[in-house]
């Protein structure tokens, strides 16, 4: 779900963005910044990019069938109107 390459890469950033005088404890920081980033992202409830495409497609399926579904409806009301 999570890509732990990315978190990684931040822990890194993070590292690296410290300043010159605390950069001798670069490693820990980088180990102590992913470890709280997948600590906090993993209570998140988040899906995957595939998940979110999937369920879009059946949503965007869903609002063609609902739009077929309301001129079927208005059809049959115009019908109806114009035998009273």
């Amino acid at each position: 779900m999570i890509n732990p390459s990315k978190l990684e890469e931040i822990a890194r950033q993070i590292a690296e963005s410290m300043p010159s005088g605390v950069k001798q404890f670069a490693g820990d920081v980088e180990k102590q910044a992913k470890t709280v980033l997948q600590a906090q992202l993993s209570k998140l409830d988040l899906v995957t990019r595939e998940e979110f495409d999937v369920q879009n497609r059946v949503l965007l399926k869903t609002r063609q069938k609902l739009e077929q579904l309301e001129a079927t409806v208005a059809e049959m009301e115009a019908t109806l109107k114009a035998k009273d």
